[in-house]
């Protein structure tokens, strides 16, 4: 058993043997009974209600951070789009570049070799 449900167990067989030892009359006895009752019943109902709204707040949040999160992954996910974009545009000038590069030094290197001066 776990400690919390002994803790509770004892809890109430303490109280019930509180109530059946006490020096009071069955009328006050049941009086007590039910006004403790009626505690623990508004007790519960108050735990309820504070459970819900945490619950409801915690909900809030989990839904405004999915948001966020979905917003921020589209944004890095354009981000990346658009500097592939630009990778693409820049090797591809570097490749023209190369090619360019290569005809010339072939046009000299046939001209030196052709006119050797």
């Amino acid at each position: 058993m776990s400690k919390v449900f002994k803790l509770a167990v004892a809890t109430v067989a303490g109280f019930v043997a509180g109530i059946l030892v006490a020096p009071k009359s069955g009328k006050e006895t049941r009086a007590d009974l039910k006004r403790t009752a009626g505690e623990a019943k508004k007790a519960a109902t108050e735990g309820g209600k504070t459970i819900k709204r945490s619950a409801d707040v915690a909900s809030k949040e989990a839904v405004a951070f999915g948001r966020s999160a979905k917003a921020s992954a589209e944004k890095i996910a354009a981000e990346a789009a658009e500097l592939g974009g630009e990778a693409r545009t820049r090797a591809k000038r570097v490749s023209d570049d190369a090619v360019k590069t290569a005809k010339n030094v072939k046009t000299d290197a046939e001209k030196h070799f052709k006119n050797p001066s």
